[in-house]
């Protein structure tokens, strides 16, 4: 598994961080100290980057996290048919399918011989946008 640890005071909005074994982007980080003797909390909102879920956890701020590596690849659309884009990564040459995006704008420009990113992370994969102006 692609992860490494980082303690949770040093989150920041736009950051990742593995929640209920899904990696998240950080939407919003609050820290508050409950008092005099109180340890530091850190309270992340975070949402999905392959179910779109929100996520709301709180930590200890000294606490240990699970950041995901998201490795941001290009690939060539070799083919869409059905609901299934197959894709052949540009620095490696494999070929693989991935679900249509939901989102319907970007489902309509995917066609044969365009570029797409798509992110891979926890060894699932998603297409994320278009390259190259289209």
């Amino acid at each position: 598994m692609s992860v490494t640890r980082g303690s949770a005071g040093d989150l920041r909005k736009g950051s990742y961080v593995i929640l209920d074994d899904e990696p998240c982007e950080v939407l919003e980080v609050s820290k508050s100290k409950p008092g005099k003797h109180g340890s530091a909390k850190v309270r992340v909102e975070a949402r999905g980057i392959f179910d779109g879920a929100r996520r709301s956890k709180i930590f200890p701020a000294d606490a240990l996290v699970e950041i995901p590596i998201v490795d941001k690849k290009t690939a060539q659309v070799i083919n869409v048919y059905g609901n299934v884009v197959q894709l052949m990564d540009l620095e490696t040459y494999e070929t693989f399918e991935l679900p249509l995006p939901e989102d319907p704008e970007l489902a309509s420009r995917l066609k044969s011989g365009i570029e797409v990113e798509y992110w891979e992370s926890m060894g699932k994969r998603k297409i994320v946008r278009t390259r190259g102006g289209v």
